[in-house]
């Protein structure tokens, strides 16, 4: 047994998490990995595994079932307890949602948007948009509020991490679209990054995509909210939920083709049921 844990403890998939635990602070997680305990070690893992002959893709780390296992365990804890441990939510994604995203990519394959997206590969960063345009555009359309969205939010679509444990190149890409996604779904459901918003964007999520961690965050997610926002949320699960089953697969939308149409007929075209109105 104490080998298995040495063997573990060294292991590269475990050294994602454990530069993670010393950082705790007030009671909240920090999510910053270049603290200072964790720069020589994360440096010298990228160079070895960018000499693995198994990796897949350029930020791949090959992993057993065991060390699947530990880093599904690990990142649940973690994320239960600080919901806004992106981070942890990203690994325990990769390592739980195989079977979720082989659906995904085989209801991509079958559309013919979702097809040309897994052929052309797009992704949403900073250094693939032009977010002055964006910010440009007439009100109402869905570039301009996926500006303001972010600009009112303060985050970038580069604090999305990069897919590391999913151990096939399509699936690995399928995982990083919808993580890259997710701010957009922000958008078109109107929901803020607070815990309210972000537990009915994974309501909507869990229901269109089957991913285990967005099952989890929608049913964890609701403990961490007052009475008042309880209230709210009995209003927006029933819609999330109804929005989510009515909607055609939010990754067959090649959404960068479609920063100058209204936020209302993309919602239409998506299948998303108008918001309801909601008391303040």
């Amino acid at each position: 047994m104490s080998g298995l844990l040495r063997y573990l403890h060294c292991s590269p998939a475990w050294r994602v998490l454990r530069p993670a635990a010393p950082g705790m602070q007030g009671g909240r997680f920090r999510s910053n990995y270049a603290a200072e305990e964790g720069i020589e070690e994360e440096i010298q893992f990228a160079a070895a595994r960018q000499e693995d002959p198994s990796s897949l893709y350029s930020d791949h780390i090959p992993t057993n079932a065991v060390q699947k296992l530990l880093l599904s365990a690990g990142s649940a804890v973690m994320a239960l307890y600080d919901p806004y441990r992106h981070d942890m939510v990203a690994v325990l994604g990769e390592t739980t949602g195989a079977v979720a995203l082989r659906k995904l990519r085989d209801q991509m394959r079958r559309d013919p948007e979702g097809l040309q997206i897994l052929q052309e590969r797009p992704r949403i960063r900073m250094s693939t948009l032009d977010f002055q345009t964006l910010r440009e555009m007439p009100d109402g359309t869905f570039g301009r509020e996926y500006a303001r969205f972010l600009d009112v939010n303060h985050v970038t679509p580069d604090t999305r991490m990069p897919v590391k444990f999913v151990d096939d190149e399509e699936l690995a890409y399928v995982a990083q679209r919808y993580r890259e996604v997710h701010d957009l779904m922000h958008t078109l459901l109107g929901m803020p990054t607070n815990m309210l918003g972000e537990v009915v964007v994974k309501w909507f999520e869990a229901v269109q995509t089957g991913l285990p961690m967005c099952i989890l965050g929608a049913a964890f997610g609701p403990l961490r909210l007052n009475n008042k926002r309880m209230k709210k949320l009995g209003v927006l699960v029933p819609w999330a939920v109804q929005s989510g089953r009515n909607a055609r697969c939010v990754l067959n939308f090649y959404y960068e083709k479609r920063w100058g149409q209204s936020v209302a007929s993309l919602r239409e075209e998506i299948g998303i049921l108008p918001p309801p109105e909601i008391k303040a």
